[in-house]
């Protein structure tokens, strides 16, 4: 089942976000947009279990240690890691996922995504956020008007106002 704009906003109004798979590289693309995410008034959590800190916060080694808990997980991981970590965020009683892909196969797996529906997790599968949060870099931009060229854009664009912080 697609993706839905609904689903992407429900997912962005949670202020609380696990990101599983904050990579330890200060310059990896996971970085910036966990600081950008941050500087929009997220209270991101991040979890890695080869890192004690990241960004200058405790990190988690897996969603279950987070205390208090969160809502919502933006998965950054290899599309092999996901499926374990769908079952480590439904243990935790997450809500909602976010696969994160901004090219390739990114964190999407059909089997995790499988998980998501039989567990009535909410389910945000690919795209990057960066594609729907306001004033994102042109770029960011350029690749969701490219997604609306080719019909792979989520549908209900257009319906209702864009997000907004």
């Amino acid at each position: 089942m697609p993706t839905t704009l609904d689903e992407i906003r429900e997912f962005l109004g949670q202020r609380r976000i696990a990101f599983v798979g904050l990579s330890r590289d200060p310059k990896d693309f996971s970085r910036m947009l966990f600081r950008d995410m941050c500087a929009r008034g997220y209270d991101m959590v991040p979890v890695n279990p080869a890192a004690d800190e990241l960004e200058s916060r405790r990190c988690f080694s897996y969603v279950q240690e987070i205390d208090p808990p969160v809502a919502g997980a933006l998965i950054m991981t290899a599309s092999r890691d996901t499926e374990r970590v769908v079952r480590d965020c439904a243990e935790a009683g997450v809500h909602r996922v976010w696969m994160h892909r901004g090219g390739g196969q990114g964190a999407v797996s059909k089997d995790a995504a499988d998980l998501c529906r039989q567990k009535g997790i909410g389910l945000v599968e690919g795209y990057c956020p960066y594609m729907f949060l306001p004033a994102a870099p042109w770029f960011h931009r350029l690749h969701g008007f490219i997604l609306k060229l080719v019909g792979r854009y989520p549908n209900g664009c257009g319906a209702k106002p864009a997000l907004s912080d």
